[in-house]
Formats: C-alpha cells, sequence, structure tokens
C-alpha cells in the first residue's frame, strides 16, 4: 500500500513537472515564433547597416545597434573591475563579521531592486549632482550600477566553490595570500566569474528603464559616438516604435525586426557564455 501511494505521489509530482515545462515552453514558442515570422521579412543588409530616416518610418537601425556596443562596454569598463575586487575581498580576505554579512544580504538585496529604481537613482547622480547630462556616460554607469550586484554575486559563488584545500596547497609551497589568489584561485574559478559577466552584460543590453532618464533619445539624424551625447539604443527604440511613435501601425515591421535583432544581439552574448564555460571546464579536465 505504502509502495503504490509512493508510485502514484511520484506519477502526479513528474506529471506536474512535465506539464509546466511543455507549458513554459508552448510560450516560448509562440513568441519567437511571432518575433521571427515578422521580424525576418525585415531583415536585410540594408536594415542592419543604415540610419533611420523619415521619422524612423525607413532606413535602418545601424544607431541604435551603434549606442547599444557603446553603452554595454561602458557598462563593462565599470562593473566589471570594481564587481570583481569588491567579490574577492569579500570571500579571500574579509572576515565573517556582521559588517560582512550585512555588506552581502545588501548586495542580494539590491540584486533584486526595480531597475527603473536604478533609472531614477542615475538621473539624480550622474545627471544632475555630477552634472554628466543626458548622455552615453551618463547611462552607461547607470547600468554598471545596476550589473555590479549581479557580478558580485556570481563571482562570489564561483570563489566560493574552490576548495580551501587548493588555497592551503599554493601556500604551503610558499606562495603569498596574493599570489595564491592571482594564480590559483581565479584561473581555477575563471569559468564561473566569466559567465556571470557575460549573463549579466546581456541582460543589461536589453534593459529599457535604466537608460529612459539618463540618455536613451527618442530619434537622432545620423550615427551618434560620443559618450558626452545622447544615444538611440535598441530596447529603447523598440519600445518607442511599439508604443509612442506618431505612426505606430507603418512602424510595426521595424519594431519587429528590431526585436528579432535584439534576440539575436541577446542570443550571442549568452551562447558565448555557454561557450565560455564549456572551454574552461574542458581545460580544467
Amino acid at each position: 500500500m505504502r509502495n503504490k501511494t509512493f508510485r502514484f505521489s511520484s506519477i502526479i509530482e513528474w506529471g506536474t513537472l512535465l506539464l509546466s515545462t511543455l507549458l513554459v515552453c508552448f510560450f516560448l514558442v509562440v513568441v519567437l515564433w511571432e518575433i521571427i515570422s515578422k521580424g525576418s521579412a525585415v531583415i536585410s543588409w540594408d536594415f542592419v547597416t543604415k540610419v533611420p530616416t523619415d521619422g524612423m518610418t525607413k532606413g535602418g537601425i545601424i544607431t541604435p545597434i551603434i549606442g547599444t556596443v557603446l553603452l554595454t562596454l561602458i557598462t563593462s569598463i565599470f562593473a566589471i573591475p570594481f564587481g570583481v575586487c569588491c567579490a574577492i575581498y569579500l570571500q579571500e580576505y574579509a572576515e565573517d563579521s556582521w559588517l560582512t554579512r550585512t555588506i552581502r544580504a545588501s548586495i542580494r538585496n539590491l540584486s533584486g531592486v526595480p531597475s527603473i529604481i536604478y533609472g531614477l537613482f542615475g538621473l539624480a547622480l550622474f545627471v544632475q549632482a555630477l552634472q554628466f547630462g543626458t548622455s552615453l556616460v551618463a547611462a552607461g554607469l547607470t547600468l554598471g550600477l545596476l550589473s555590479l550586484p549581479y557580478i558580485i554575486t556570481t563571482t562570489e559563488e564561483a570563489l566560493m566553490r574552490i576548495p580551501n584545500s587548493t588555497r592551503e596547497a599554493a601556500l604551503a609551497v610558499g606562495a603569498t595570500k596574493f599570489e595564491t589568489i592571482k594564480d590559483v584561485i581565479i584561473p581555477s574559478a575563471m569559468s564561473g566569474i566569466l559567465t556571470g559577466v557575460v549573463l549579466t552584460l546581456s541582460r543589461a543590453a536589453g534593459e529599457t528603464a535604466p537608460i529612459l532618464f539618463t540618455g536613451a533619445a527618442f530619434y537622432i539624424n545620423g550615427t551618434s559616438g560620443f559618450i558626452n551625447q545622447e544615444f538611440m539604443a535598441l530596447p529603447y527604440h523598440l519600445y518607442m516604435l511599439s508604443t509612442q511613435h506618431q505612426s505606430i501601425e507603418e512602424v510595426r515591421p521595424i519594431a519587429y525586426g528590431t526585436a528579432l535583432v535584439l534576440i539575436i544581439v541577446v542570443f550571442l552574448l549568452n551562447l558565448t557564455a555557454f561557450y565560455i564555460r564549456y572551454k574552461y571546464r574542458k581545460n580544467e579536465n
């Protein structure tokens, strides 16, 4: 009787998990099919390489693409060094005290703060207080702040997975603590660190709310490549085409094409993260 009850319970649990997975996959396929079927008709070389014209009703999306690339670059330059160094200090140097535990809890809580809050904070700090104005650098630094908690958390977890015996072995042969971290710990945790960094940057590249207040422009006639000027970005461009444009039906095909390009960019970034993890794990084995 007990075995029958256990088997019935296992079937219910397995069936629930399978049904949930199929349901999620179904909606994912529907969304992807909608975007790919309508966006692929717009994708062309001219669409990717030409600037928007005639109030974004014609032309391409090279300006938002350049803006997104530069924005991600500024975010990387700011967030990666500070995030990785902070995680190394918390994991390898800081003592286990109430202050350290409070800092870790605060970092975890910051990961759950809505992105629009970061946008308002970036507006107050970078745009107004530091007088960067609505610009590419202000938006990039704002996204850097948004990315910091994720990079710190993923880096610290990658460092935690390195057994203490590895640290003790390096110290036993005469290496200093700094040399142990630089030559042993970081290389061993590199796959986890880089994977977390790339996934975080792919998330940042698709954010709209933080750049809404700090530098994203509705339309720029030409290309923008100066960090002290407003810029166009793919997620904000898609948002404006879909909701705020004066001729929404006319630009809807362009919006689907933009959405498809953005999905491809994020997919390539995630694919890079998986490749990095596979490469480092292969080297470790």
